[in-house]
């Protein structure tokens, strides 16, 4: 297992990681899975601003990535981060997420952020709400209803942990 910072020839790898959590799921709000070319543009945004993004690799395979960006794009949130983590199909439920977010942790302390607030999409999403609670989030709020997905109407969960 290794953790390391993301690459842009790591784009096929997100892509295809992320690409689940987009067509069967609803982690995601977006409705369609975008390609790797889409992935290593966003993998450079949040990098060229000094965040981080990160890959866990087990033997050599990339099966997670998380990354944590500005939480507003406002001066007033320089040091509040949101926080995402997806993991393989395959690869769920092995320990990787949890690996990820506290290395993630790690890293946003080191980018200057104090405050991290996971935005998790669909409330019934009952492995993302355990994965942060047992990493010490605490639930901050719950939107109702603001997302549509696949014909259902989807609440969207803040949680928030303080660096």
């Amino acid at each position: 297992m290794t953790i390391r910072h993301a690459r842009p020839e790591d784009a096929p790898a997100l892509a295809a990681i992320y690409a689940p959590a987009v067509l069967t799921g609803t982690a995601s709000f977006e409705i369609e899975a975008p390609d790797a070319a889409e992935m290593a543009a966003r993998l450079a945004r949040v990098q060229g601003r000094g965040h981080p993004w990160l890959v866990h690799e087990t033997m050599g395979r990339i099966d997670g990535y998380a990354y944590a960006q500005q939480f507003r794009d406002r001066a007033a949130y320089a040091h509040t981060a949101e926080t995402s983590i997806y993991v393989a199909p395959d690869a769920q439920r092995s320990g990787v997420g949890r690996a990820l977010l506290m290395a993630l942790e790690d890293a946003a302390r080191a980018a200057g952020f104090t405050e991290l607030v996971a935005v998790i999409g669909d409330a019934g999403n009952t492995a993302s709400l355990a994965l942060h609670r047992a990493a010490g989030y605490t639930h901050v709020g719950q939107l109702k209803g603001v997302g549509r997905k696949f014909g259902r109407r989807l609440d969207v969960v803040y949680m928030q942990k303080s660096l």
